[in-house]
């Protein structure tokens, strides 16, 4: 201790440990001047800066601590350039006053290492991780004359590390990521800061590191502060002009912190990496392929932003996407893009949902095989959202799955899949069946479609469903124009074996419906037939549904589909199997009903005609005379002949049978629908009926009166 005093007067270091700051300044220099007299001598430099250090900037006492840190600065700077030499036994007290409790020994060791760094420049880089630790807590200091002083030694750290060719920025990273995160403010504008300048270095890469901060500047752009927001942006502003024109740039491990950040909550932060994706699927080639389900998992929904410009960069980035060509040698996952698409049917927005389906038909269209191996992935998604609201989305639906259905197989299930939807989803017959099936019959042969419904529906155990999915379908036929074609080739069915070969393969399935089966025969000019049919009903045929049908079918003669037919009309000797059919169907309908007096008023415009056995016999003769070789009832030798092909008598019969199963269904359903109260009714009318028809015999239940008071046991 005395070799110390020796050294240092003891009333310079009363003075360096004095409450007034002019006497610790005084102090202070008097030590900066005996250092610089002490030149080399490295020993007794030691010895100084150990007393300041043991003493002072280590005492329980803040004045103490105070004058040891002026001491340390006074000390370095009385060394000049011999200073380095004992910098690693003058900055660690210092960087450790940076977390005194006392704000001012916080102050002064600002000041402390700002006059030290001065002195000795690059020197201190090899402390560099040290200081940028406690620069960083002191950002966010509580006191602002301790920012203030940090903020200044900051400037000259910067400054010192600009300069110098010994700065490790591999160092440096991981100390700027484990903080890119924290949400104080201050602390962020000291980060961008750091990152600014690091990257105004030449010598400096700074974007070969941007991966490792990237997300936390995109997470800077939703700070309150709308200063921190500014300098983030321009930041990432200047990092993307630096991609633009940098010739290899990891794409990879930035495309993925670009896809979460595109679904921020926060607009500008969307916008941004929107705008960045946009770039990169314009910049990045074959890096990007392996990370192209990501981005249209990102970019699909910004399609549907409620931000214009989000959606227009989107809509863009869409295209850029759509239009490169990729193969899976390269890494494109087709799966993972039908898994994205998929997923994306469900939005709660109309155009992604518009935009998944567009890139499900693209990848139908490009890679089909891929795609069906993933069909029952999204086979099903695509039968739900047949139920959206919109029709946009609907009718791209229904395109999806005519390009799938291109394959037989893959086309008899999605028929088979449509009309079990239907079945269980009568609401969607309903409302979006007729656009469907039409839709079907134009991506696809309108023929083929028909045909195979027909053939499923004529096995169909649910007859309910079959006779309104049929008549469903009929309605289609005798309406719209996408089956004109159909139309034509029923007509020709007396005398082209290919529209009678369609006329077969419908009628099966067309009886399920009586009013459809008639329709068809229209159609198809079948009127003897027709006529038979509206024969063959018997009374529990006639009801309400049947009337509702019947109605309708009425109406729809009077369309230009049925124009042919009402022109038939102006020779009733040629056409008398028509002229019988609509008197017949005039004979099933209420007098009162408007379908009967539209009906009756037509009728009274055909020229008179008397239905006899002579006028029938005589029906050929009656053509003769007209001059016409090929009637359409089919009473010339040709058309006898070609009626032989087509066996009138079996088929009805087979509209019979079907006809029979539904009366006995019907039978079924009024049984189960009684109230034990009717039944009671019924068990008391037999029982009346045969007490009355036996008087004075033993009364004994009938066995109608036993099947019911089964049922009501049951």
């Amino acid at each position: 201790m005395g070799e110390r005093i020796a050294v240092i007067p003891a009333s310079v270091l009363r003075n360096l440990s004095d409450k007034l700051y002019e006497k610790r300044k005084n102090a202070a220099l008097e030590i900066e001047g005996i250092v610089k007299q002490l030149a080399k001598d490295h020993d007794k430099i030691k010895a100084v800066i150990k007393l300041l250090i043991s003493e002072f900037t280590s005492s329980q006492h803040a004045n103490h601590r105070k004058g040891g840190l002026i001491g340390l600065a006074a000390a370095t700077v009385g060394l000049t350039s011999e200073a380095a030499h004992h910098l690693e036994q003058i900055v660690p007290p210092v960087l450790k006053a940076f977390t005194d409790q006392d704000s001012r020994v916080r102050f002064y060791a600002c000041e402390a290492l700002y006059n030290i760094a001065k002195v000795v420049r690059e020197d201190c880089i090899v402390f560099f991780n040290d200081i940028f630790n406690v620069l960083c807590k002191l950002a966010a200091d509580s006191d602002t004359d301790v920012q203030s002083a940090a903020h200044l030694l900051d400037r000259l750290v910067k400054d010192i590390v600009t300069e110098s060719d010994q700065f490790s920025i591999e160092e440096f990273i991981p100390l700027l990521r484990e903080r890119m995160n924290v949400l104080n403010p201050f602390v962020r504008q000291f980060l961008v800061g750091w990152i600014t300048v690091l990257d105004s270095v030449p010598d400096i890469d700074m974007l070969g590191f941007l991966p490792d901060f990237l997300d936390g500047l995109f997470n800077m752009l939703s700070d309150s502060s709308h200063e921190i927001r500014q300098q983030a942006d321009s930041a990432l502003s200047e990092f993307l002009q630096e991609i633009k024109n940098s010739p290899s740039v990891d794409y990879s491990r930035m495309a993925e912190i670009l896809v979460q950040r595109a679904s921020s909550p926060d607009e500008f932060t969307r916008l941004t990496a929107i705008t960045w994706i946009n770039d990169f699927v314009k910049l990045g080639g074959d890096q990007l392929v392996p990370y192209y389900a990501d981005i249209l998992g990102a970019i699909l929904p910004c399609i549907s932003d409620t931000e214009e410009k989000i959606r227009a960069v989107a809509r863009e980035t869409n295209e850029e996407l759509r239009g490169i060509k990729s193969e899976r040698t390269e890494g494109f996952d087709v799966g993972a893009m039908v898994s994205i698409a998929r997923r994306q049917l469900y939005s709660e927005w109309e155009r992604t949902r518009i935009e998944a389906l567009l890139w499900l038909l693209f990848l139908l269209n490009r890679y089909r095989t891929e795609v069906l191996y993933f069909l029952n992935d999204i086979f099903e998604a695509l039968l739900e959202v047949l139920s959206d609201p919109s029709d946009e989305v609907v009718l791209l639906v229904i395109e999806v799955l005519a390009c799938v259905a291109k394959d037989q197989q893959h086309f008899q299930h999605l028929v088979a899949s449509l009309l079990r939807i239907f079945q269980f989803d009568n609401s969607l017959l309903k409302k979006r069946g007729f656009l469907i099936i039409r839709r079907l019959c134009v991506l696809l042969n309108a023929e083929k479609v028909f045909r195979q419904l027909s053939n499923i529906l004529q096995g169909e155990v649910d007859l309910e469903f079959a006779s309104l999915m049929v008549q469903a379908l009929n309605l289609i036929l005798l309406t719209s124009s996408e089956v004109s074609e159909l139309r034509r080739l029923l007509k020709d069915s007396l005398v082209m074996p290919s529209g009678k070969d369609f006329f077969v393969s419908l009628y099966a399935s067309w009886s399920h419906s009586p009013m459809s089966v008639i329709s068809l025969c229209l159609l198809a000019q079948n009127y003897q037939h027709a006529s038979m049919v509206i024969q063959s009903l018997v009374e529990e045929d006639i009801n309400v549904k049947l009337l509702d049908q019947l109605d309708k079918l009425i109406n729809l003669l009077e369309t230009p589909v049925f124009a042919y037919l009402r022109l038939q009309l102006l020779e009733p000797a040629r056409y008398v199997w028509l002229l019988k059919t609509l008197y017949g169907l005039l004979m099933l309908l209420p007098q009162q009903s408007a379908a009967f007096k539209i009906l009756k008023t037509q009728l009274k415009t055909v020229p008179s005609f008397s239905f006899s056995n002579e006028c029938y016999s005589s029906q050929g003769a009656c053509y003769t005379q007209c001059g016409t070789n090929t009637p359409e009832d089919g009473n010339t030798e040709k058309e006898t002949a070609d009626n032989q092909k087509l066996d009138f008598t079996s088929i009805l019969q087979q509209f019979e049978r079907i006809q029979s199963k539904h009366r006995v269904l019907a039978k079924d359903q009024r049984v189960l629908c009684k109230t034990p109260a009717s039944l009671l009714k019924d068990v008391q009318r037999a029982d009346d009926s045969h007490i009355s028809s036996k008087p004075d015999k033993v009364i004994h239940l009938s066995r109608s009166t036993e099947r019911a008071m089964g049922k009501l046991l049951i």
